[in-house]
């Protein structure tokens, strides 16, 4: 299980306190990406849980059984093309569409706004993202039809009938 939340800042204490107790309640190993939040939990000693620096989503998301971000549109994106379960934590901006779309395009069972994020809901989210296949097989589905897809061209299209 990836968890990561990309940009956001002043995050990593609170964060910190719940993703290691809503991991082991899961029943689930974490790779933890830093990241601009500055998520450190303790991994020394540990075999359950790993912390990062900077990796490519594109490398990393596709040896994850799911991952935990912030719905920014670039991880977003990059979790959809990967082809996995997703657990998005909204925090501002347009994270809370990216967050809603997960959740209605069937990739995700649970949006977790940080103001009702706590360690039970959050392994509840994890495990579902886990152990449902639904979401593994709906994320799938989605990456083929996003590696199928050419954006430029559209849009090349719609510039075309506008002028």
């Amino acid at each position: 299980m990836y968890v990561g939340f990309g940009s956001m800042l002043g995050q990593a204490g609170v964060l910190d306190e719940l993703i290691v107790p809503a991991l082991r309640r899961a029943g689930l190993r974490g790779v933890v990406q830093r990241g601009w939040a500055g998520l450190a939990p303790r991994t020394a000693g540990r075999d359950d849980l790993l912390g990062i620096d900077e990796v490519p989503h594109e490398w990393l998301f596709p040896r994850m059984a799911a991952v935990v971000h912030h719905a920014g549109g670039g991880t977003t994106a990059a979790g959809l093309r990967a082809g996995v379960p997703a657990v998005p934590v909204p925090m501002l901006g347009d994270q809370p569409f990216w967050a809603a779309r997960l959740r209605g395009l069937g990739v995700s069972p649970d949006v977790l706004p940080p103001a009702r994020l706590g360690v039970p809901r959050l392994a509840a989210a994890l495990a579902a993202a886990v152990r449902d296949p639904s979401y593994a097989r709906r994320a799938r589905t989605l990456a083929g039809r996003l590696a199928g897809e050419d954006g430029a061209a559209a849009v090349l299209r719609a510039v075309d009938r506008l002028g």
